[in-house]
C-alpha cells in the first residue's frame, strides 16, 4: 500500500462542504458528495488532494489509443479514485515511489493511479496520471501535479518491487445499445440536479442562494460524466464503480440517482430548518 502526504491547504476557508450520499441508511458509514466548487468556481491553487470542479479540464478529450493495445505501466495504489480530465496534486516521499518518479521524468511521465483500501484491496481498473508539473526538493521529495488521462484495466502483474508494474489494456466506453437514447438530454438532467443540490446546500449552510452558472462547460456527455463522478469526494467505492462502467448512459443514470437522493435529503433537512430554525442554528 502506498502512502502519500496531503498537500496542506493555505486557508481553512477552503474546506469542502460535504453531504451524505446515503441519507436513508443511518447505520451505514457516511459517504460524501464534494461541493467544494459551490463557493469557489474560480481556479484554486493545487493545494489539496481532491478532484473538484475547478480542477477538471474544460475540454478534456481522451487519447485515441487502441483498446486492444497491451503495455506495461507503473502503478501507484492510492486511497482515492482519479478520473479522466481531473487534476491530482501529490507529494511523493516514500522511497520506492521516489525511484519511480526519477524513472518517469526520463520517460513518458505517465503512471497508473489505482484505488486501494484495506477492505477491498487493489482495484483492477484505474486511470493514467500524467505528470504536467513537478518540483524536486533538496531531500528528494517530489511535488507533482498530475492530470487524469485514459482508463485502463490490469491484465497481469509484471513485478512488485521496487514498485508495482502491470500489463494493462485501455478501457473505453462502448456505444449504448439503445439507438434512441438522448445522452445530451440525460447530461442536462444530471446538471440540473447538481444545480439544485448546490442551491439547497448553500441555503442550509447560510450562504446566499445565487444563481448557479454553467457546470457542464461545453463538455460532451462522457467527459461530463467523469467530471460529475470526480465531485463525489469521500465516497471512493462509489467513484470506483462509476470509473469501471463502460457505458456513459449507465454512468450518468447512476449519478442522477445519487444526486436525486442527495436532493431529497437536502429538501427534508431544509424543511426541518424552516420549522425549527433555532435548533438548526445551534446544531
Amino acid at each position: 500500500m502506498a502512502f502519500t502526504q496531503l498537500i496542506p491547504s493555505p486557508s481553512s476557508s477552503l474546506n469542502p462542504i460535504t453531504l451524505s450520499l446515503n441519507p436513508k441508511s443511518p447505520t451505514s458509514p457516511p459517504q460524501h458528495f464534494n461541493l467544494d466548487f459551490l463557493r469557489h468556481r474560480r481556479r484554486r491553487p493545487a493545494s489539496t488532494l481532491r478532484c473538484s470542479a475547478s480542477s477538471f479540464s474544460e475540454k478534456h478529450h481522451t487519447n485515441s489509443s487502441n483498446s486492444d493495445d497491451v503495455l506495461e505501466l507503473p502503478l501507484f495504489p492510492l486511497p482515492l479514485v482519479l478520473f479522466p480530465g481531473a487534476i491530482l496534486p501529490l507529494q511523493i516521499f516514500e522511497f520506492r515511489y521516489r525511484i519511480m518518479m526519477h524513472t518517469l521524468l526520463h520517460t513518458d511521465l505517465r503512471f497508473g493511479v489505482i484505488y486501494n483500501d484495506a477492505v477491498s484491496g487493489t482495484a483492477n481498473v484505474g486511470c493514467v496520471g500524467e505528470v504536467i508539473k513537478h518540483e524536486c526538493l533538496v531531500d528528494d521529495r517530489f511535488f507533482l501535479i498530475c492530470k487524469g488521462q485514459e482508463r485502463f484495466r490490469v491484465n497481469s502483474v509484471v513485478r512488485t518491487k521496487p514498485y508495482l508494474v502491470a500489463r494493462v489494456t485501455w478501457l473505453e466506453d462502448r456505444p449504448s445499445p439503445s439507438t434512441d437514447l438522448d445522452l445530451d438530454g440525460l447530461a442536462t438532467e444530471v446538471e440540473t440536479y447538481m444545480k439544485d443540490v448546490i442551491r439547497l446546500s448553500n441555503r442550509l449552510g447560510g450562504k446566499p442562494e445565487k444563481e448557479v452558472g454553467d457546470l457542464r462547460r461545453n463538455l460532451f456527455p462522457t467527459p461530463f460524466s467523469f467530471f460529475v463522478g470526480s465531485t463525489f469526494e469521500g465516497a471512493p467505492r462509489e467513484q470506483q464503480a462509476l470509473l469501471e462502467l463502460e457505458d456513459t448512459a449507465a454512468r450518468l443514470k447512476r449519478e442522477k440517482e445519487t444526486l436525486k437522493n442527495t436532493l431529497n435529503y437536502l429538501t427534508a433537512a431544509s424543511a426541518v430548518k424552516d420549522v425549527f430554525p433555532s435548533s438548526s442554528n445551534s446544531s
